[in-house]
């Protein structure tokens, strides 16, 4: 502390602090954004964190830093299990008393919601892990570049964010606030791959490069489709209420049936359906439906060619 003052002091002097702190304290008085012990108390993101590594060398075991033995995967995949359903209850029930107290609501039950959850997600694990497998194939066979599935589990960015959009979406569908954002905002940083947890994804899907990919809260993805880089599954508007309030839930993104492939800087808007075994070619604006087996793309643009006179004269 002595020190911190002794940094202070050279640029306010205890007067202007002590005036500088009543302002900053001033603005915590409407509780906005601002998180105390007496309150029910948030998810804590490191913990939650955690928690997504622990469920994701469940469904790829080996895969973190450290390679598992054959004897010994049962055993560990059981003692990750155990140390899962305490953690996660903890993270869940903060979530759960955070959002009744938010809206009000009186009675949570929390212990209820949050004994639900946990058991969705973890019953969950193992469906989710046989689709994951279907996501790598589908990755390795639509990858010229792709050398083993272990590199595309190792490696690509697509694998991580789609596997914690699958975990998250379990929790999404329990209701559980603040969580399953925090899930898929966490893969978005890590990858540039931003799936809302509300998303419905079929299987076998395969974000290429994966950078830029927006794919929205109600969008919902049918089997084996591929996406590349930069394409935004989007709302073309939000309908809003007499008062002028925007309407929460309602579907508003994109329904892509399967077999699709968008290339990449494609932007398609709004509660629109895509046919199955269609084609969405790059830099394509697209707000309106397509029958299956439609191929759409954009008009190249007219390029202007100058050289230079040395290059000219050649």
């Amino acid at each position: 502390m002595a020190q911190q003052c002794n940094l202070i002091s050279p640029v306010f002097t205890p007067e202007e602090l002590q005036k500088l702190t009543r302002e900053i304290g001033a603005g915590y008085s409407d509780r906005v954004g601002v998180n105390l012990h007496e309150d029910h108390n948030l998810p804590r993101r490191g913990e939650v964190l955690a928690i997504v590594a622990r469920l994701l060398e469940v469904i790829f075991p080996g895969f973190d830093d450290a390679p598992r033995h054959r004897g010994a995967l049962h055993t560990e995949t059981a003692e990750l299990l155990d140390e899962l359903c305490p953690a996660l209850f903890d993270q869940i029930s903060r979530a759960v008393r955070f959002g009744c107290r938010e809206s009000d609501c009186g009675n949570c039950n929390a212990v209820e919601r949050s004994t639900a959850a946990v058991r969705a997600l973890l019953l969950a694990l193992p469906d989710i892990r046989e689709t994951m497998k279907l996501d790598v194939a589908a990755a390795y066979t639509g990858d010229p570049a792709a050398t083993s599935t272990a590199e595309i589990v190792l490696s690509y960015p697509c694998i991580k964010a789609i596997t914690i959009q699958r975990l998250a979406h379990v929790l999404y569908l329990e209701k559980i606030p603040l969580i399953p954002r925090l899930m898929t905002e966490y893969a978005h940083t890590l990858t540039g791959i931003d799936i809302h947890p509300g998303a419905k994804l079929g299987r076998g899907v395969f974000i290429d490069h994966g950078t830029g990919v927006v794919i929205g809260e109600t969008a919902e993805i049918g089997d084996n489709v591929r996406i590349y880089q930069g394409v935004t599954l989007g709302a073309l508007s939000f309908p809003k209420d007499a008062c002028g309030v925007l309407i929460k839930g309602c579907k508003r993104h994109p329904t892509v049936r399967d077999n699709v492939t968008i290339y990449a800087g494609a932007t398609v808007l709004g509660d629109i359906e895509i046919g199955e075994n269609s084609v969405i070619g790059g830099n394509v604006w697209l707000t309106e439906s397509l029958p299956p087996g439609t191929k759409i793309t954009a008009r190249p643009p007219e390029h202007q060619v100058r050289f230079s006179h040395h290059a000219a004269g050649k």
